[in-house]
């Protein structure tokens, strides 16, 4: 059986779109308020993710009343300074009102809609208490699911000082989950002209369906 026949339990798990970064190579613009053919990727996201989790967060430093509308809680970094995506994920477990938390950015709008379920099949299979996405190359550290009991050694690993993502997952067991299958889930925008490429892809996409 493969990791995409698995499902894991909706009402375990809570999603968070990490938009808190400063987005420099976009020109300080926040990435996931930029839209792709008329659809903030915040929102590209949130539509893939809502059906996988009981409930969509998203963390934010900036533009926090626009995010709000499109429905969800809104959280900031609860360690200030734009510290990374490591305080975004620290916010998520310390608002989660569930047991697990998954994680994606916002500036990737391909988000599968089974990546909650090959995800939590991963941890299972190696009673982890983290999974993150392989794309076959490389781990895609911001793609993950964790278990909230794990806000405590990350407070305490980001008031060390410490900041780097994989670092933090070398302290505890890892689960790697295989997306080898589905590496256009991982393609983002951090330029202009990437946008532009993703933009035509989800155009190509759409016309497929139709």
């Amino acid at each position: 059986m493969s990791n995409s026949q698995h499902t894991a339990p909706h009402d375990t798990v809570t999603g968070l779109i990490l938009a808190g970064g400063r987005a420099r190579r976009m020109g300080g613009h926040d990435k996931g308020l930029i839209e792709l053919n008329g659809v903030s990727m915040a929102e590209h996201v949130l539509r893939a993710l809502r059906t996988q989790v009981s409930e969509v967060l998203i963390n934010a430093n900036r533009n926090r009343d626009r995010y709000a509308q499109l429905g969800c809680r809104v959280i900031g970094d609860s360690e200030g300074g734009f510290l990374g995506p490591l305080a975004g994920m620290l916010s998520g477990m310390q608002a989660a009102l569930t047991p697990l938390l998954v994680t994606v950015p916002c500036d990737s709008p391909l988000v599968p809609g089974d990546l909650v379920a090959r995800l939590h099949a991963a941890m299972t299979a190696a009673g982890a208490r983290l999974a993150v996405a392989h794309d076959g190359e490389r781990l895609q550290p911001v793609f993950a699911l964790l278990d909230v009991t794990l806000r405590d050694d990350l407070r305490a690993f980001l008031a060390s000082g410490e900041r780097k993502i994989d670092r933090w997952y070398a302290r505890h067991a890892c689960a790697e989950a295989d997306f080898s299958d589905a590496t256009d889930a991982f393609r983002n925008v951090n330029t202009p002209e990437e946008k532009q490429a993703l933009e035509q892809h989800l155009a190509g996409s759409q016309g497929r369906r139709d």
